[in-house]
Parts: C-alpha cells; structure tokens; sequence
C-alpha cells in the first residue's frame, strides 16, 4: 500500500511542478500593461560576466506603459541598454542619465494572436508534461504486485489527479487569454 502512496504522491508532485512551470512561462508572455516581469530574461555585462538585470538595478512601473530601470551604479546605464536591446524584446530604452526609461507600446491586434497562440502553446506542454506524469505513474503501478482492485483504484485515483490537473491549466490559460487580448 507505501508503494502506491508514494507513487501517487510523487504523480501529484510532478503535476504540480507542470502547472508552476507553466505560470512562470505566462509571466514573460506581456499583456499589454508594463510588468518587471517582462525584463525577467534580460542580462547584463557586469564586470566580465552575464548578470541578469535584477541584480544590478531596480526595476519599477511608474505608470501601465513605462518601466523605470534604477541601476545600482550609474556606470551600468550603458550596460543596461545594451542587454534590453540584446534580449530582442522589441523595447526601445532611452535613458536620462539617472535611470534607464522604457515605453511599452501597445499590443496590435495582430501581436495579441501571436501572443495567444504562445500562451496556448505553452498550456499545451503542461498539458503533455502532465498525462506523461499519468503515463509514468500508471507504468510504475503495472510493475507492483498488488491486487488488479487496488490497481484498478489508484489507476482511476490518477486520472481524477489527471483530469483536475487539466482543468486547472486551462482555467491558467484562459485567464492569460483573456488577459492577452483585453485592449
């Protein structure tokens, strides 16, 4: 029964990690209002070596379409600019002098699909990621030697997980969704 317990548990965990995975990749997909998030993938030269950008400069939205990027030294303003324009996120910095200013530009209609289909494309892997954790569970069940009534309920008890896992990725999507093409 410890066998199956851990088995089940272990599923669970690995559906989990499917979901967090998938929120972490929604964050860096932009739905129009400027977030910290969307520089998450930015790096910088600092001293030798890549850096990436949280670590040498504060990065805030003063208002949903500008992100104001405060660095910790001023000598990496340069730096900074050069990393944004590396990360090819289609942002264009200026800076003051001080800070390191962005304008997020609106999302055309055209940009919102792209964005969308991104999005569900990324659903989609959780989606696989999650019936591979089903496919392992139930192959590593076949290999125990217990009852086909106990099989047949921890089978049944990982497709509920399955099934629950789903729906809640697509709730995940469609939120995103949403988000993406509300103007």
């Amino acid at each position: 029964m410890d066998e199956v317990e851990f088995i089940l548990e272990e599923t669970k965990e690995g559906m989990e990690k499917a979901i967090s995975h998938l929120r972490k990749q929604l964050t860096n997909i932009r739905a129009g209002k400027a977030s910290p998030s969307m520089l998450g993938s930015v790096m910088v030269e600092y001293y030798g070596s890549q850096t990436p950008l949280q670590q040498v400069a504060n990065v805030n939205t003063p208002d949903a379409r500008t992100l104001s990027i405060q660095p910790f030294e001023k000598s990496m303003i340069g730096e900074i600019q050069r990393g944004i324009m590396h990360a090819n996120l289609g942002f264009n910095p200026m800076n003051n002098g001080e800070s390191v200013i962005i304008n997020v530009p609106p999302l055309t209609e055209e940009r919102r699909i792209q964005l969308s289909k991104q999005a569900k494309a990324e659903a989609e892997d959780a989606k696989v990621g999650v019936r591979n954790d089903r496919k392992n569970a139930n192959n590593e069940l076949k290999k125990l030697d217990i009852s086909e009534d106990l099989l047949k309920n921890a089978e049944a008890e990982i497709q509920e997980l399955t099934d629950s896992h789903i729906s809640k990725i697509d709730e995940i999507f469609n939120v995103k969704e949403k988000e993406i093409m509300t103007v």
